[in-house]
């Protein structure tokens, strides 16, 4: 990413799809863990985030498996939470995009 400028969603290669979701939403700078994340896993690494409570973690892996999911790439997603109410607001977060 660039460093000399503040990074926005646009600077991904997230498809208009979503990058319109975003802008609807009015999102349009990503949150920090946004940052790191969500190059690793467009490029189909494996990541491991950890973050505060509110700080963006599920969208910064919703929306490149989104757009993975939107030009139909192989997709295989594990998403890991350690309770059933967590489980119920990633679902709800990927509903929403």
């Amino acid at each position: 990413m660039r460093k000399d400028a503040l990074v926005r969603f646009s600077d991904f290669a997230l498809s208009p799809a979503i990058l319109q979701a975003l802008e609807e939403r009015d999102h349009i700078i990503p949150t920090p863990i946004q940052e790191q994340i969500i190059p690793g896993v467009l490029e189909g690494r494996d990541v491991l985030g950890i973050a505060a409570t509110g700080s963006g973690k599920t969208a910064a892996y919703v929306l490149p498996l989104l757009d993975r999911m939107a030009a139909h790439v192989g997709v295989h997603t594990l998403v890991v939470v350690p309770t059933r109410e967590l489980a119920y607001q990633v679902e709800e977060e990927v509903r929403s995009y």
